[in-house]
């Protein structure tokens, strides 16, 4: 006799399985599904609360983890121990952010190299993916809590304007969390399924995008014809939201109290009381003319009128992604169907007004800006799961693909769930001087080390002309056919030698291996991101050491005593910290080293700049 489940909590039918939609935001973030009687997309909330969980996390002395309205109540009163706009530091390096570091009011460690940044909390260090994971552990749970059922799979959005690395971080964070993402989703096509653009099969049309977050911003011009999504182009800046609304309203408050930059980065509780104050009035003004309220014995405030003047080059700057889009899609403003808002901070009347303006036509709001995204990731979750047929899913790739990297570990370059015909590439260099030949091995799996995966082929780029470590730019591009034949091909692109291989469809796996391989890379999530974490640590400080050495036999004269043998003990620990597994030892033993060669390596730059500008005149 079959078993049939049912919610205790509402009465009605579970499904076998559940497949979330995920919003995992700058600000807030949110799940939603398709309600399995109405067959209508609704966003997860318990009773009455709100279905925005706010992307904040805090964590206590004793490590304990709390995320949402919780961990917010914390921002004012441990600043350094809470974090908010982590998606704002996804797949990126100290230097993409430090123009904007000031805004962070918890420690992002500079090591001044273009590795991904880290965030420091007490004598922890966390990557922006952990960070992540944390937020969407929470969502999980809750949406748990709320159905009654386990959640397992799930289709997470970002900004269509997200790169590789930051999508691939998306993907590592929501596998960190116990999720298996089956798809990553750009956030202009969810929001085009939440307004129902689409469902009719027979129509055509043309859709822009605006979707301005708390932190990112992106412009997408959509075509859809027979349910089919063709994003024409896509337009935007990864750094730039809300937030910077808010930072705007905070800059123009320091310079009425003649409060400075170093006052904020020394008192992170006047900072962090700034911000919120900041936003408050931002969300006020949207409605009324006028915003103030008591501060540390000041009255801040601001009239509708100084809040837009502010804003205003802001929305320029988002007008001109708009029309950048426009132009390269190859479509008129007449085109243009639909305008389509998202996001928060398009409810600030100023943008609307602007976009509505741009496109000459009545934008389209109708759905809740904060929501909307959730709700058509749902939408997808549900075409996924097999529950939709008016839509056409091309054909994807069972496992990730992806080549061995410093360490063993799995770089992957095409996801698992990408839809074929695909192309990818990504560029290496080589780690030792004069280093002839590249050993690129592929391998097929959905684990951080590639002794756990499946190893597809291998071949040998040999001939490499002998150049410094770091200096050859070896591009490795994967194209995967419509017959599923994957084609790896090596090119060092300043000699030009190439190699190529062919790997067989389908690569023989039976259901049962992929289903084994998907369950293991979940089961093994946090062990398998441990690993990698050490891994990276031991390479980077490997790397420093022997960057470190390498400047001081060259920059000998530049150095005082006292310097060199502060830095030989630091390097030293450093060796030591590499002998133990412990991250965040090693974490700490490179951020020492840094803070006692910055001082040296400084003088050594200006030097060289002083050396290279000699006899030359400046106009």
């Amino acid at each position: 006799m079959a078993k049939i489940a049912i919610n205790i909590a509402t009465g009605s039918l579970q499904q076998a399985e559940m497949i979330v939609g995920i919003d995992l935001g700058t600000t807030n973030s949110l799940v939603a599904i398709i309600h399995p009687e109405s067959r209508q997309p609704i966003a997860l909330k318990e009773h009455n609360s709100s279905s925005l969980v706010p992307s904040v996390i805090h964590f206590d002395g004793t490590g304990n983890v709390t995320v949402g309205e919780e961990a917010r109540k914390y921002l004012e009163t441990e600043p350094q121990n809470t974090i908010f706009s982590a998606k704002r530091l996804m797949g990126k390096s100290y230097n993409d952010i430090k123009k904007n570091a000031d805004f962070f009011t918890y420690k992002v460690i500079d090591d001044n190299t273009d590795s991904l940044v880290k965030v420091q909390v007490g004598d922890k260090f966390y990557s922006p993916i952990e960070l992540s994971s944390f937020i969407l552990k929470e969502l999980k749970q809750r949406a748990e809590h709320i159905l009654k059922t386990p959640v397992t799979k799930a289709v997470i959005t970002v900004p269509a304007y997200f790169n590789d690395a930051q999508r691939q971080a998306t993907r590592d964070a929501g596998k960190l969390a116990g999720l298996d993402v089956l798809r990553i989703v750009n956030e202009p096509t969810a929001a085009s399924l939440a307004y129902g653009l689409g469902v009719d099969t027979t129509e055509e049309k043309i859709i822009a995008v605006y979707d301005l977050g708390g932190g990112t911003f992106d412009v997408s011009i959509l075509k859809i014809t027979n349910g089919i999504f063709e994003v024409l182009s896509t337009n935007g800046d990864t750094y730039l939201g809300g937030d910077d609304f808010d930072r705007t309203i905070v800059e123009y408050w320091m310079k009425q109290f003649n409060i400075d930059q170093d006052e904020l980065k020394i008192n992170k509780e006047l900072s962090q009381g700034l911000r919120l104050r900041a936003e408050e009035a931002k969300k006020h003004l949207s409605s009324h003319e006028e915003f103030s309220v008591d501060f540390n014995g000041d009255r801040l405030s601001m009239t509708k009128q100084q809040f837009e003047a502010l804003i205003q080059p802001l929305v320029n700057k988002t007008l001109q992604c708009c029309s950048n889009a426009l132009k390269d899609s190859g479509i008129i403003l007449d085109e243009i169907d639909v305008v389509v808002m998202v996001g928060g901070s398009t409810r600030v009347p100023l943008v609307k007004e602007s976009v509505s303006k741009l496109f000459g036509k009545q934008v389209n709001d109708t759905v809740n800006p904060d929501e909307v995204v959730a709700l058509g990731a749902a939408v997808q979750a549900d075409i996924l799961a097999g529950n939709n047929k008016d839509f056409l899913l091309l054909d994807i790739t069972p496992l990730s693909l992806g080549i061995e990297t410093m360490g063993g570990l799995m770089d992957v370059l095409i996801p698992r769930n990408s839809k074929i015909p695909t192309k990818a590439g990504r560029q290496y260099t080589t780690q030792k001087d004069g280093q002839g030949n590249m050993r690129i091995s592929v391998f097929q799996g959905e684990r951080d080390l590639v002794k756990d995966n499946r190893k597809l082929a291998e071949f040998n780029l040999a001939n490499i002309p002998g150049m410094p470590a770091g200096m050859p730019k070896v591009e490795v591009s994967f194209l995967i056919n419509a017959d599923g034949i994957l084609v790896v091909t090596a090119k060092e692109l300043r000699s030009g030698v190439e190699q190529r291989i062919e790997v067989k469809p389908q690569y023989e796996l039976t259901d049962t291996d992929v289903e084994k391989m998907l369950l293991e890379s979940i089961t093994h999530a946090k062990d398998d991101i441990a690993i990698r974490a050490l891994v990276e640590a031991k390479t980077e400080g490997e790397q420093i050491l022997d960057v470190t050495a390498k400047f001081l036999t060259k920059n000998n004269e530049l150095i005082t005593k006292e310097e060199m043998v502060a830095t030989a003990q630091a390097m030293q620990n450093l060796q030591l910290a590499l002998t133990m597994d412990d991250k965040n030892l090693i974490q700490t033993k490179i951020e020492e080293l840094n803070e006692i060669s910055r001082p040296f390596a400084e003088r050594a730059m200006d030097m060289a700049v002083s050396g290279a500008l000699k006899g030359r005149t400046i106009d």
